[in-house]
C-alpha cells in the first residue's frame, strides 16, 4: 500500500511538471528586455496589492497560462505603487492594466478587464 501511494504521488508530480504553464516573474528591465529580444510571448500585468480588479485578474491569467497554447507565455508583474517609473514608461494610467507583447512589439492592452474571454483574446495576440 505504501509503495502504491508513493508511486502515485511520484506519477502525479511528474505529470504536473510536464504540464507546462506560463511563467510569472516580477518585472525587471533586464528580464523584460531579454524576453523581448528573444521574441517571447509576454503579458505585463500592472497590479496593486490593494486592487480588487487586479486580484480578480490574477486567477484568470493563471488559468489561461495553464493552457498548452500559452505554455511559453511570460507574465511580468509590475507593482503599481513601488515601480512608478515602470508604470510611466509603459504609459499606464492605472493598476489592473494588461499589456501584451510578441517580442518587442506591443500587440494589445486592456484596463480593468475581468472577462476571461477578452483576456484570452488579448493573450492570443502574443502567439
Amino acid at each position: 500500500m505504501k509503495l502504491t501511494v508513493v508511486t502515485l504521488a511520484a506519477m502525479f508530480s511528474l505529470c504536473a511538471s510536464l504540464a507546462q504553464a506560463g511563467e510569472v516573474k516580477p518585472f525587471t528591465p533586464d528580464a523584460f528586455a531579454s524576453a523581448q529580444k528573444a521574441g517571447d510571448e509576454i503579458i505585463v500585468h500592472i497590479r496593486a496589492s490593494w486592487c480588487p480588479t487586479c486580484h480578480a485578474q490574477t486567477p484568470i491569467l493563471h488559468t489561461l497560462e495553464d493552457q498548452q497554447k500559452f505554455a511559453k507565455l511570460i507574465e511580468f508583474d509590475v507593482d503599481f505603487d513601488a515601480q512608478k517609473d515602470v508604470v510611466r514608461a509603459f504609459g499606464a494610467r492605472s493598476q489592473s492594466t494588461l499589456i501584451a507583447f510578441k517580442g518587442a512589439k506591443e500587440t494589445g492592452r486592456s484596463v480593468g478587464d475581468t472577462d476571461a474571454g477578452s483576456i484570452a483574446d488579448l493573450l492570443d495576440t502574443t502567439l
